[in-house]
């Protein structure tokens, strides 16, 4: 009598559900976050394109959204039948989180910054590239020309993108630029290169064809008479200096070609700037925040010849 009390009172064990959804949103997660990582590490260090990063950014972050998705579900099954599971759902969140709020930035970005993929100082005047920009879009499609419509929207969006004028001779600007291209991570890649026949620069070293007499006293130039021994850049104004190089993002590693343009006006230099992306029909505004940043740094790197 007394087994039979004790038979009808055994305890059951309880077997607990297991929520297939949330190990699978843990693995898809972590297989999304290693497509993005090495995409991105293939893109800043290795010969991976930036269509093909962005192929593979978009593959990555699409299995990140259905881990989460299928997170979701996993938290619903462990709500209403304490299905096994939470820990891994809670995991795929915290995997899946970094690709996503990429997404998130990109799209936000997408909806405050203008449709453009460069930008420049001088859009009455735009400056031409010392050789071309060769760059495969692939599925990205064929970007649009630069326009006026194109000119106006920067205008508006970036009303403080303009040129600089310094109270300096072209020779101290240029060192200027140049220092703070390397300060910034702009590699020049193309500048012009001085013609041999060009007299208009002088070695400290060489000889004048014609002595100047020993003695005797040196007849004064009369005003409003030029010599005829005076040099091209004596008689007129120096012609404009333009260097080209390319800018990478320094995380994702997308770059961004930019040329600048020095030009001489009354004992004063002008320096204009043109940045744009190499791909894509619109960058976000990285063109233009690369050019903003250039520019207050070479104000900091000129501080003290800046005109108005």
């Amino acid at each position: 009598m007394l087994a039979a009390i004790r038979r009808g009172l055994m305890i059951i064990p309880y077997a607990r559900p297991v929520s297939h959804a949330s190990f699978w949103a843990r693995r898809l997660a972590l297989l999304g976050l290693l497509v993005c990582i090495a995409a991105l590490l293939a893109h800043r260090f290795g010969p991976l394109i930036t269509p093909h990063f962005l192929f593979f950014q978009a593959v990555g972050s699409a299995l990140c959204a259905v881990a989460v998705a299928l997170a979701l579900i996993g938290f619903v099954q462990l709500w209403r039948v304490a299905a096994k599971g939470g820990l891994a759902a809670f995991t795929a969140l915290v995997l899946a989180a970094p690709p996503l709020a990429v997404v998130v930035y990109g799209a936000v970005l997408t909806m405050t910054r203008p449709a453009l993929y460069e930008v420049t100082t001088d859009t009455s005047e735009p400056l031409n590239w010392l050789h071309g920009i060769v760059a495969e879009q692939g599925w990205l499609g064929s970007r649009p020309p630069s326009s006026l419509s194109a000119a106006a929207l920067q205008r508006e969006a970036y009303p403080g993108l303009v040129g600089r004028r310094y109270e300096g001779a072209l020779d101290r600007v240029l060192e200027g630029v140049k220092a703070v291209a390397l300060m910034q991570g702009l590699v020049i890649e193309a500048e012009p290169i001085a013609d041999a026949d060009d007299t208009s620069t002088v070695s400290p070293t060489d000889e004048p064809l014609i002595a100047p007499p020993v003695t005797g006293p040196v007849p004064a130039m009369r005003p409003g008479l030029v010599s005829p021994l005076a040099t091209p850049a004596q008689t007129g104004p120096r012609p404009d200096v333009v260097l080209q190089g390319v800018w990478r993002e320094p995380v994702t590693g997308l770059p961004v070609d930019a040329v600048i343009r020095l030009r001489e006006e009354a004992e004063t230099t002008l320096v204009d700037m043109r940045a744009a992306s190499r791909y894509g029909q619109r960058d976000l505004g990285l063109s233009a925040d690369f050019a903003t940043h250039y520019l207050r740094a070479l104000d900091a790197q000129l501080q003290g010849i800046a005109g108005d």
